[in-house]
């Protein structure tokens, strides 16, 4: 989960179901959404999308929506991708965790080059969470 489900959480979900797939985890449901409704429906941030695709992954189908409290008893697992997400949805009954072992910093106003570093990181921390899955 991410603020508005358009950078960060929907580059997670694209990254993380691509690393599930190839390690043969397909168990796992993966879903993002956002703190805040304002996007819903919409596609993610060209530039997110831009990056995604400038590292072979496709994140087309993505339209944002916004987190409900219903969701806690539905997921395993909720992953937050910044110290305010995770204080946010730690007043709820779910299992909440942070995506990876720190913030992921929201490229929404910088640069291009910002969205790949987010990718990058987004990737190591995948990684990590699919090695506990096969543990």
């Amino acid at each position: 989960m991410c603020t508005g489900n358009i950078c960060r959480s929907p580059i997670g979900e694209v990254v993380l179901r691509a690393k599930l797939a190839a390690a043969g985890i397909d168990d796992v449901t993966v879903t993002s959404s956002g703190t805040g409704g304002w996007h819903a429906g919409d596609p993610m941030d060209p530039r997110a999308a831009a990056a995604l695709g400038r590292h072979g992954y496709d994140g087309s189908a993505h339209r944002a929506r916004q987190f409900r409290p219903a969701w806690f008893g539905e997921r395993d697992l909720i992953l937050a991708m910044d110290a305010g997400h995770y204080a946010e949805l730690k007043t709820g009954p779910g299992t909440v965790e942070m995506f990876a072992d720190a913030d992921v910093p929201d490229p929404y106003y910088g640069d291009d080059e910002g969205f790949d570093e987010v990718l990058l990181q987004i990737e190591q921390a995948a990684d990590v969470l699919v090695d506990r899955l096969r543990a």
